[in-house]
């Protein structure tokens, strides 16, 4: 079992969760994801590494309460056990120095963004992040991102923080007047479409996370499919990051309504 060392709420439905996990925390790197399970019988549910403490032996975990599962891991408190944590899985972000990295995250996906970020910079990137949500209040880690960012900028759809307008709207401001050489893009299924139909006008090399099909984790169940490049991969095993203009964006949006009502 793994202790919670602490717990801070980010906005009203997003919680961050430092937990003891020294296995995990020496051998994860930016990417990987953890399979997490409250209780013998609950849902093994995949979540992204945020970050990790060497020295405190802890990863850090931003959970969005969307469904019972993740309200069940969201009730928790510094404390209190985590009954499973299983990882680090998936295949780790290509790092290296490619030379200016557009790093587009929206919502809760700016969260695993967060360690692509730090190594980008550590390679020696010129690391430019631009920050999408609806409102002010969705907007996370700020504080993080900027320590790892030479530029931040910010999108709210409402205009309540940052600029008014949508993450590709901030994209395109950087292309159009410096050259990108590579965009990493982690947020909603559909936002990760248009950065992506972007980026493919103007030729920037970018790599999708497709974390938000997962289910399983490890490969058996089949449920995180995507075509990409006119083959199947499965997100946890082949994944999570695929180059983003090869996925077909309309095909996995179809089957993350399946289970729609």
């Amino acid at each position: 079992m793994n202790k919670i060392v602490s717990k801070e709420y980010l906005s009203d439905r997003v919680v961050k969760f430092e937990v003891e996990a020294p296995l995990i925390a020496k051998s994860r790197r930016a990417g990987h994801f953890v399979i997490v399970r409250v209780g013998k019988k609950g849902e093994r549910v995949p979540y992204t590494i945020a970050d990790a403490d060497l020295k405190k032996g802890t990863i850090t975990l931003v959970i969005q309460k969307v469904g019972k599962s993740s309200q069940k891991v969201c009730e928790l408190n510094t404390g209190d056990y985590i009954t499973d944590i299983v990882g680090p899985l998936g295949k780790a972000t290509h790092i290296e120095n490619f030379g200016t990295v557009v790093c587009a995250g929206g919502g809760v996906g700016i969260a695993p963004m967060l360690p692509i970020m730090k190594a980008m910079k550590e390679t020696g990137n010129k690391v430019i992040s631009v920050l999408g949500a609806r409102t002010k209040e969705l907007i996370i880690l700020e504080e993080q991102v900027r320590e790892h960012s030479d530029e931040v900028i910010i999108m709210t759809d409402d205009g309540s923080y940052g600029e008014k307008g949508l993450i590709t709207n901030g994209v395109e401001k950087v292309i159009l007047r410096e050259k990108v050489d590579m965009c990493v893009t982690i947020g909603p299924a559909i936002m990760m479409k248009f950065v992506s139909e972007l980026t493919k006008k103007y030729d920037v090399p970018t790599v999708a996370s497709l974390n938000t099909i997962m289910v399983d984790g490890t490969g058996m169940c089949g449920a995180c499919r995507v075509t990409v490049g006119g083959q199947t991969r499965f997100v946890c095993v082949d994944g999570p990051e695929f180059d983003a203009h090869q996925v077909d964006f309309n095909e996995m949006l179809m089957r993350l309504k399946a289970y729609d009502r």
